[in-house]
């Protein structure tokens, strides 16, 4: 069946881990009869959760479509992890949806993951509904959470419904539009039990009131004195909501399966349809569009998934036009066609094939050569490009180091696939350490990132923090002789220069320059030299053998034997010179400095400040921005490579960070000794297994 604009929802479900979004989904699914069984969490049995790693560790890490449809409506329900590790889902599914559905657990109430995603929904001004769940749970406590709800989230924020007991004495909800009770599977309408009257009567009061005050008609009967009908509250209410004016609270129980059928009433009854939004394009000079099935088609890729067996598989949502299956596209951001095979639609990992995808739905399609996330799919004659998903930038690093040659062979392809499938992922190489370098945005992501290499691409790799990439410096200039000279029969070996080595500003680099007069070192011998000296600058310093940094080496004399010199024989020379010259130079240690700016709220402050000081760190300054404090510091690289675990543990999740390099810096003798010993004993573990 094929379904309008005006008859479609997307809507993406968003919580704190744990507040049972799965179990929530589940239970609509169930009701809607888009399933014939209720999945567990518990059982790795639900739609959403259908990746190993998933089932495994009973958290969702991506995002899942879960279309049904409710009374002539088709919803398209995305449900997104919980655990901020994997907040990448999170905003692409918020960027294409029209409205939010925030679940609350009833007895937990406002945790840091409910914080991150209204602040995440605010800025994408989603309109949306609080579903206050697991009102069956033990401490389960509706109007404790409301009164949590309102200081933190605002006075917009109104219960429409109310719940008729709570525990284990859950029975279902009070509608404060209608004044009816619903209780019992299937719904059963009723009236309001006489211990909830007064109540009820109270909280509608304060509905009707938010409501009136949307509408300056509605006001004016209101203030008048006339009772407003329930089309006046009812179509209030949808204006309100649609405008973020008014955030309507519902309660019940996804394991219960208890005011599910209210909540999908007050899906389509509340929120916009895609039909109510017009669409950015930001191609040449931003405008906006309304969607339109007739219109020119615009679809954005907003995930990439890596099937071993499919392969590819790419989502999109239409906003304008009609995707049809075997067709071709212009993908807009590559300037390039794109060959559209057979269209799916999906309801967790099960595709169901179609011939098209129109405006206003969302589909999948395998194989794609060069499209990407964060693409729009166009037509050749009217390409147009769609705002793509803002992802957060990646703030914790590991090494990922292949366990066997054959898993070496095999990991840049799937680093790649890795990093295709999720935006939020990147890898490089450090040209420092060598290493391989794969950051994201927590440990828990990394984790399950490597498990996911293992499983879908057949390489096993080994995580770990990575090398700090320190330099070694002198303080001092100095001149150096070497003279390589050898005689073995025949022709020997001799190559003979002076050297200068000089400290450079911090950050210059390392430089070779010839100031030899008189051809004491014939000019067909000097590349050589230079070529020694890279090379010993590369090899490593005197202190520990990292790389040396912010040198300049001159050469300003030398010998040489007419039969017994060779390029060889200077390359030798000039490289030992510079190993002489380093130890001459009273030599330190650089480290990287980073520039680190925490977001706190207040009540962190101080822990936050004086962690940071057992850092090394220095703080700039500080400056309070809506309700939080902004901690502006230099610290080293070193202090803080596990700074995303020690940060989430000090304030329990609640404050974030963005990390940048600044500049090296000496480091303080007392840790010189501890990295020199470490390097030590790293080379005889190397030496050892060789």
């Amino acid at each position: 069946m094929q379904y309008g604009l005006e008859n479609i929802r997307n809507l993406c479900l968003l919580s704190h881990a744990g507040a049972g979004k799965t179990s929530l989904s589940e239970a609509i699914l169930f009701a809607t009869g888009a399933i014939t069984r209720l999945g567990r969490v518990d059982e790795g049995t639900t739609t959403s959760d259908y990746d190993p790693d998933e089932i495994k560790r009973r958290i969702s890490i991506n995002l899942s479509i879960l279309p049904f449809t409710w009374k002539d409506t088709k919803i398209n329900l995305l449900d997104t992890p919980g655990y901020s590790d994997f907040a990448g889902e999170v905003k692409a599914a918020i960027r294409v949806s029209e409205a939010a559905l925030i679940v609350i657990c009833a007895a937990s109430g406002i945790e840091v993951g409910t914080e991150q995603v209204w602040k995440y929904t605010e800025e994408a001004k989603l309109p949306r509904i609080i579903f206050i769940n697991r009102m069956d749970r033990e401490n389960a406590d509706f109007y404790r959470i409301v009164k949590e709800i309102q200081p933190k989230f605002g006075t917009k924020c109104i219960p429409v419904q109310l719940p008729i007991g709570a525990q284990s004495d859950l029975q279902g909800v009070v509608d404060l539009l209608t004044m009816k009770a619903y209780t019992g599977t299937p719904v059963k309408e009723g009236e309001i039990p006489a211990a909830l009257q007064a109540q009820a009567k109270s909280f509608r009061e304060k509905l009707i009131e938010a409501i009136a005050e949307v509408d300056d008609k509605l006001l004016e009967k209101y203030l008048g004195g006339e009772e407003l009908s329930l089309k006046d509250l009812t179509d209030g209410l949808r204006q309100a909501t649609a405008s973020g004016k008014v955030v309507p609270i519902l309660a019940g129980s996804g394991l219960k399966s208890v005011g599910i059928s209210l909540l999908l009433d007050a899906i389509i009854s509340y929120l916009p349809s895609p039909k109510e939004k017009e669409v950015v394009v930001t191609d040449g000079q931003p405008h906006t569009i309304k969607p339109s099935e007739d219109g020119p088609l615009a679809a954005l890729v907003f995930k990439t998934s890596a099937d071993p067996y499919v392969g590819k598989l790419t989502y999109f949502r239409v906003y304008t036009g009609v995707m049809e299956s075997n067709s071709q596209v212009w993908d807009a951001n590559h300037n390039e066609a794109e060959r559209i095979g057979q269209l799916f639609l999906l309801r967790g990992k099960n595709q169901e094939s179609v011939p098209q995808v129109r405006a206003g739905d969302m589909g999948a399609v395998a194989k794609l050569g060069i499209t990407a996330t964060g693409d729009t799919l166009s037509s050749r004659e009217k390409p147009m490009k769609l705002a793509p998903v803002h992802f957060p930038k990646p703030i914790f690093s590991q090494a990922v180091r292949p366990k066997t040659k054959a898993d070496l062979d095999k990991l840049g392809t799937a680093l790649t696939r890795l990093a295709e499938e999720d935006p939020t992922i990147h890898v490089r190489k450090d040209p420092d350490t060598a290493e391989t370098i794969i950051s994201g945005l927590g440990e828990t992501q990394l984790q399950a990132a490597a498990e996911k290499m293992q499983r879908k691409f057949g390489v096993n790799v080994e995580l770990s923090l990575p090398r700090v990439p320190y330099k070694e410096t002198i303080t001092v200039a100095n001149q150096a002789e070497y003279k390589h000279k050898k005689q073995t029969g025949g022709h020997g070996q001799y190559g003979h220069v002076f050297i200068e080595l000089e400290p450079l500003p911090r950050g210059t680099g390392t430089e070779f320059v010839d100031k030899v007069v008189g051809g004491s070192v014939p000019r067909n011998y000097i590349p050589a030299v230079g070529k020694g000296v890279n090379e010993a600058f590369k090899e490593g310093g005197v202190l520990a053998g990292y790389p040396v940094a912010d040198v300049r080496a001159t050469l300003y004399d030398g010998s040489y034997h007419a039969v017994d010199s060779s390029d060889v024989c200077f390359k030798i020379a000039g490289a030992g010179a510079i190993k002489k010259g380093l130890s001459q130079g009273q030599p330190i240690l650089l480290e990287p400095i980073m520039n680190l700016k925490v977001t706190v709220p207040e009540e962190f402050t101080g822990d936050i400040i004086g962690d940071l000081n057992t850092k090394r760190a220095r703080v700039l300054g500080m400056a309070p921005e809506n309700g939080t404090n902004v901690i502006e510091a230099q610290v080293p690289l070193a202090e803080i490579q596990r700074y995303t675990i020690d940060l989430k543990s000090i304030t329990q999740g609640r404050a974030t960070y963005t990390i940048s390099y600044s500049h090296y810096e000496q480091v303080p003798p007392q840790v010189v000794q501890k990295i020199v010993a470490e390097r030590q004993a790293e080379k005889e573990k190397a030496k050892a297994a060789a």
